[in-house]
């Protein structure tokens, strides 16, 4: 086999060809150019014919393509829209949110969580979401506010909010694969508080530069808020603020230009 493949390439030095010589040192320097080029005949000499990677197939996440679309938003209807002075207000409060996150990341990771947060593991994706949003969204079932009173939050039920003890624990492949997640469940879903709480948090763990899988989903984002936002039919409508928040941080703060609203 190696001598097919030799003949095939061609032959930049005249070396003559020679036997493997046992008391050839590859560890040693060369004394002289001829003694060089035997050792690399030598090493060469060593080399399998065929080399095989070897790669860990849980690794491998289960979607390899990423398809970045570039179509945009759809318009706002009249008056729906946010003004230029409030979107700058919106990208400077995120951008301190995003320093302070990664100033004290390594303090709030280190803190306890409660016996009853228990995280999913970054490739359960339905689990995620019913610990994002709770139960109650994300089997669609109605709350029971009978008897008046709250004797106490069922996160289970109503969602566990991204305190930064939990959202400082996610790692960047994590945080993408939540993400992922949850604007899947938006694109067949409407929008809730509980999933503008996570978008936001999770935009703000995001880190730039964004890979290109991030990049399309947070387009993806904007282009769905911008869907249900058109939908609206009044702007007293309490989604309109966070689904103009969601267009204005992606891009704005995320550089996609061609997305971002105008004033009316």
């Amino acid at each position: 086999m190696k001598s097919d493949v030799e003949e095939l390439m061609p032959r930049l030095l005249p070396v003559e060809t020679c036997e493997i010589v046992e008391d050839l040192n590859l560890n040693e320097p060369p004394r002289n150019p001829q003694e060089y080029l035997r050792q690399v005949q030598l090493e060469a000499s060593l080399c399998p014919d065929v080399v095989v990677a070897k790669i860990d197939p849980k690794k491998l996440r289960k979607k390899q393509t990423v398809n970045v679309s570039l179509t945009g938003c759809q318009a706002a209807p009249p008056g729906f829209s946010p003004s230029i002075k409030w979107q700058r207000q919106q990208v400077s409060n995120f951008s301190e949110i995003r320093q302070s996150i990664s100033k004290h990341r390594q303090h709030w990771s280190g803190q306890a969580l409660d016996d009853n947060v228990l995280m999913p593991k970054q490739d359960a994706e339905e689990q995620w979401k019913r610990f994002c949003l709770g139960e109650n969204v994300y089997l669609n079932s109605p709350t029971n506010d009978a008897g008046g009173e709250n004797p106490g939050l069922d996160y289970v039920k109503v969602g566990f909010p991204p305190f930064l003890s939990i959202v400082s624990r996610l790692n960047q492949a994590t945080v993408s694969a939540v993400l992922e997640y949850l604007i899947n469940w938006f694109e067949e879903n409407g929008f809730v508080p509980q999933l503008g709480r996570w978008l936001y948090a999770l935009l703000a763990c995001l880190e730039k530069p964004l890979l290109p899988e991030a990049h399309s989903l947070i387009r993806q984002l904007a282009r769905r808020s911008s869907e249900v936002r058109a939908n609206l039919e009044n702007q007293e409508d309490e989604r309109l603020s966070p689904l103009n928040l969601m267009i204005c941080l992606v891009a704005r703060y995320f550089d996609q230009n061609d997305l971002a609203d105008k004033e009316d």
